[in-house]
């Protein structure tokens, strides 16, 4: 909702500011659809040359994560320790052999089925099933530092490719200057060829020229380069619900009590997004 509020100021502020101080649209809009034509396609045409088909996939989602925001909710965050709690308390209860229905087959568990909107992400389903089955595979034996190290490699993984569309995202706005400039030396090059007019249409194509340079800037400091850090902060939200996980699996190995347990994965998040330890401990006891 912001970014479209964001995009809405931009565009009046900027255009509705050159108009206020005299100048005319006229010759903008009508110098802009080449123009765009042009840095659009290049930068396109970079994308398409420096990535795959998966990484231009996971663009495309970047950019709808840019207008919807954050995949995981506060209530999944507290869902996701609820559950990675209630799973450790069963192996330290009732030991490897009651586990192992609900990390090999979490979308028919019991336990799965009360988070159904955990249950339904492959994401944090795998975050929490591949460690604990590693656990009930060597029948609880594994030392808690081999454990973290496996959780770490996985978080980190996931997070390279929850990035990849930030990263591009910031190189195209890396580029969109020089593209836009590429675009203006091109109308430069055609004034050129027209150099035997008169003034004022050579000026007409001096300014459809310099079009290109200020298309170039404004994407690129004003849409790409702000999606681009708006993106790093829906991911750096959303990967606090991995790390959740890897405190409540860490810490119950460690044998730490079950508030202490709650308390190492709820101060991990941000304390806007963090619930209150009182709250965490009672949805343990079924409140």
């Amino acid at each position: 909702m912001f970014a479209a509020i964001g995009i809405v100021v931009l565009l009046v502020m900027v255009f509705g500011g050159f108009v206020l101080a005299g100048g005319s649209l006229g010759p903008v809009l009508a110098a802009m659809p080449l123009e765009l034509m042009m840095i659009g396609g290049a930068a396109i045409g970079g994308i398409l040359i420096g990535n795959t088909m998966h990484e231009i996939k996971l663009l495309g989602a970047g950019f709808a994560k840019v207008f919807k925001g954050a995949k995981y909710t506060d209530q999944d965050h507290i869902d996701a320790i609820a559950l990675t709690s209630k799973l450790m308390k069963l192996l330290r209860s009732e030991g490897p052999v009651a586990l192992e229905s609900h990390v090999t087959d979490p979308a028919n568990s019991a336990l799965f089925s009360e988070y159904p909107r955990l249950q339904s992400d492959p994401v944090v389903c795998n975050m929490i099933c591949d460690p604990l089955t590693l656990m009930v595979v060597s029948s609880g034996t594994l030392d808690t530092h081999a454990v973290e190290d496996v959780i770490d490699n996985a978080i980190k993984t996931q997070l390279h490719e929850m990035d990849e569309p930030a990263h591009a995202v910031q190189t195209l706005a890396d580029s969109l200057p020089a593209l836009g400039i590429v675009a203006a030396v091109l109308g430069i090059i055609k004034t050129m060829g027209a150099i035997d007019q008169p003034p004022e249409v050579l000026g007409k194509m001096i300014g459809g020229a310099l079009v290109g340079t200020f298309l170039g800037v404004l994407l690129a400091y004003g849409f790409a380069g702000p999606m681009a850090g708006r993106l790093k902060q829906v991911n750096a939200h959303d990967s606090q619900i991995f790390q959740s996980i890897k405190q409540v699996i860490v810490a119950s190995l460690n044998g730490y009590p079950q508030p202490l347990v709650l308390e190492a994965a709820r101060s991990g998040l941000p304390p806007a997004h963090r619930p209150k330890l009182t709250d965490l401990l009672d949805i343990m006891r079924g409140r």
